[in-house]
């Protein structure tokens, strides 16, 4: 009973979100009849040209770029969850997003201290990509040359925290010497923005994803042993300082990856497990792990269409949305007196 009951779940979780991937294809600015979004995604042509252009280069691009964040982001916060057993960890702990906004904040408000040429291509998308890619790289390294040392993990945990906030600071002091230009640009960046990416783009951020997921893949049953701690799981037999370093390098490469091309995204991953946990009622991570990414483009995809305005050109950043809705359910989770995710 419980098997169908759970494949009765992702049979109406993965419904839900082809509806939303076609509804994100169809709302908008322009509103596309869903007929014409299915005759121009199957390779037809749509009812009037200039629909078929806004739904291949723009509406296509963003929501697949909205499918690959919020199933990095949900995935990356599983492993962080477990591996930390806190259920207020998100994929961010570890300082990876902090660490690619240090590199954005470099490129952007410290341009000035560039050479002419160079200043100019790294103040491009792709020069602001390698700039965030390298700030969480280098975050990455610093975390992964500490988890050597350190047994505790809580203590690696901390150490992710401590290189946030230091790089939170710099990012400060090159705002407070910054002008309103390079401020905007940056902010805008901050807000995250799924719109902007080109098929290229995509393919790269689609081939971290992927490669990310496989990594993760081979963490379930690891994950599923870490759940009563690191000594119960040693006990079991299992490597723990092998898995918490793959985990780690999963999730780096998952949340890397996703805030180097869309910015950073808050709240997906800390939201999403607790919403898959709450479904199904389980602690088996080969079910946690298909629902967390169903969760997870369903989530962002909802996010991606609350952020159109009908008839209207504005649309709100993707980070003004998810915040709205993450919030209040952290507010909530951090209120429940059972602790279900323990």
């Amino acid at each position: 009973m419980p098997d169908q009951k759970n494949s009765s779940f992702f049979l109406l979780l993965s419904l839900l979100a082809v509806l939303l991937f076609v509804l994100d294809l169809a709302y908008g600015p322009v509103s596309i009849p869903v007929e014409d979004v299915f005759r121009s995604i199957s390779g037809g042509k749509a009812s009037k040209e200039t629909w078929d252009y806004i739904i291949v280069n723009y509406r296509l691009p963003k929501a697949i770029t909205a499918v690959l964040t919020g199933i990095g982001l949900a995935v990356s916060g599983l492993l962080m969850q477990t591996l930390f057993r806190n259920p207020l960890a998100g994929p961010d702990v570890l300082g990876l997003s902090s660490g690619s906004s240090l590199g954005v904040a470099f490129v952007v408000m410290g341009a000035g201290l560039i050479p002419g040429i160079l200043s100019v291509w790294m103040l491009s998308s792709y020069g602001i990509i390698l700039a965030s890619c390298f700030g969480s790289f280098l975050v990455l390294l610093a975390i992964l040359a500490v988890s050597r040392r350190l047994r505790d993990t809580m203590a690696i945990l901390i150490v992710g925290l401590m290189f946030a906030s230091f790089a939170s600071a710099i990012v400060s002091i090159l705002t407070y010497f910054s002008t309103a230009e390079q401020l905007q640009k940056f902010t805008f960046w901050a807000m995250g923005n799924l719109g902007n990416l080109s098929w290229l783009s995509i393919t790269i951020l689609a081939v971290c994803i992927s490669t990310g997921l496989a990594i993760a893949v081979l963490c379930i049953k690891p994950l599923d042993a870490l759940l009563l701690g690191e000594n119960y799981a040693k006990s079991l037999g299992l490597h723990y300082k092998r898995a918490q370093f793959t985990i780690i390098i999963a999730t780096s490469l998952l949340t890397g990856s996703i805030t180097a091309f869309a910015g950073p995204v808050a709240f997906v991953g800390l939201v999403v497990p607790h919403m898959a946990k709450l479904l199904f009622r389980t602690s088996d991570h080969k079910v946690l792990f298909f629902a967390t990414v169903l969760f997870g483009a369903i989530i962002v995809l909802l996010c991606d269409i609350l952020c159109q305005f009908p008839g209207s050109d504005v649309t709100l950043p993707i980070n003004a949305i998810t915040s709205l809705i993450g919030a209040p359910v952290v507010i909530w989770l951090l209120m429940r007196k059972r602790k279900t995710f323990d």
